[in-house]
């Protein structure tokens, strides 16, 4: 998954010399619904008014200590049906577990990609699009209605969650001859930016050549000269409806002409994935009339070898297609990985020293969410994913007993 990023940074590592818990209704965020339980605990009947799995706690509201599935108490110890740990030698035996190793907590900040749309305006983008390229709309409406469509348009349905901004492309307009590449774009990228780019879109019309490459580095070029904010990682969305030309040999007559035009550009998209950039690639149209160039364009702009690899590039043959692949391509860029920051899990041990909620529940390790061998990538996996992605404000809590992390 290569799309949103959020970071899980080090909230609480303390170390002590007597033994502790950690409170959930003190730690947890959110915390467990019934912490909000008022009880009496000089009553004699506070434990009652609690429910299974808490107690009534000298401050007269109900806590607990740990979960019975989760492993808050650590290891040698289980979790009573008051919410208390207690030693698993010893029933009587109600001691927290050792405080010179408490949990580790990593709590998430939350990051946004940035995206760079680069839209072919070249002149081939008025023709029609629809029934097989025999009647309207043309490509140029439709990509508007893709992109900008109030209600469906990609940048209308995640502009408060990635960073926007378009460059049109184009090159030796009858108005400028001698420009190439001709670059039309918003004068930032910032979230909330539909009232821009729409603008932008709505006011153009398609022009005259396809200068890919010049066309991508200009835009790499940018991204240096105006960074995205620090932990947002910049991507350029490419949409064009045929192979690339050059400024120099703007209507290539041959094939050898053509292949060096398609090299050039394939050499950009890896120039900007060693910048830091990827690059997903949208061909607007029928893709076998493009031969291996869609897919060398998709393996440089991910990394891949441009001959051998095989990253996914996306091909829409009509309107619907392209409003799904864009909505696809962006909402792809919304991750579901989560970095930890301030030490590294030991993976080996991560399924049974970790506990991770999402706003307020308890994940399952291995359907819910996993950890890379590399120790500091968390993924949240299917409905969680889902959910991570479509909450506003997604709240994520990673516990693991600090035996399991290596600072």
């Amino acid at each position: 998954m290569n799309r949103l990023l959020l970071g899980l940074a080090l909230l609480t590592a303390a170390c002590g010399g007597h033994k502790s818990f950690d409170s959930l209704c003190a730690d947890q965020v959110p915390p467990p619904a019934a912490c909000n339980t008022a009880c009496d605990p000089s009553s004699g009947t506070g434990d009652a008014t609690c429910p299974s799995g808490f107690h009534c706690a000298a401050a007269g509201k109900c806590d607990t200590l740990c979960t019975p599935t989760g492993n808050e108490c650590g290891n040698g110890y289980s979790c009573t049906t008051d919410g208390f740990c207690q030693s698993a030698g010893d029933g009587d035996d109600q001691s927290p577990i050792d405080a010179n190793c408490p949990a580790i907590h990593f709590t998430p900040m939350k990051t946004t990609p940035t995206v760079q749309l680069l839209l072919d305006q070249s002149g081939s983008m008025t023709s029609n699009y629809g029934n097989n390229g025999t009647s309207k709309p043309d490509r140029w409406d439709a990509l508007r209605t893709a992109l900008v469509d109030p209600t469906a348009g990609v940048v209308a349905t995640l502009g408060d969650k990635v960073v926007f901004g378009a460059t049109l492309y184009s090159a030796h307009s009858t108005d400028q001859p001698n420009v190439c590449p001709i670059l039309t774009k918003t004068t930032d990228r910032k979230l909330n930016n539909f009232t821009e780019i729409q603008q932008l879109v709505n006011s153009n019309n398609p022009l005259n050549d396809t200068p890919t490459a010049a066309s991508i580095d200009a835009v790499r070029m940018d991204f240096a000269a105006n960074p995205p904010a620090q932990g947002s990682p910049p991507i350029i969305v490419l949409a064009t409806d045929g192979l690339p030309d050059t400024c120099d040999v703007p209507n290539p007559a041959n094939q050898t002409q053509q292949d060096a035009a398609n090299a050039v550009t394939v050499k950009a998209a890896q120039d900007a994935y060693t910048a830091g950039i990827k690059l997903f690639f949208l061909f607007v149209g029928d893709a076998g009339q493009a031969g291996t160039h869609p897919q060398q364009m998709a393996n440089a702009g991910t990394g891949m070898d441009p001959a051998t690899g095989t990253a996914m590039f996306y091909t829409a043959k009509n309107p619907a297609e392209l409003t799904a692949a864009f909505n696809t391509i962006v909402g792809g860029v919304l991750s579901c990985d989560l970095k930890l920051t301030g030490g590294t899990v030991d993976p080996g041990s991560a399924q049974t020293s970790g506990v991770v909620t999402l706003n307020g529940m308890t994940l399952a390790y291995g359907t819910d969410w996993t950890v890379d061998n590399d120790g500091v990538t968390l993924h949240l996996l299917g409905a969680a994913c889902t959910t991570l992605k479509t909450t506003t404000n997604p709240t994520v809590d990673a516990a693991f007993s600090c035996g399991s992390v290596i600072f």
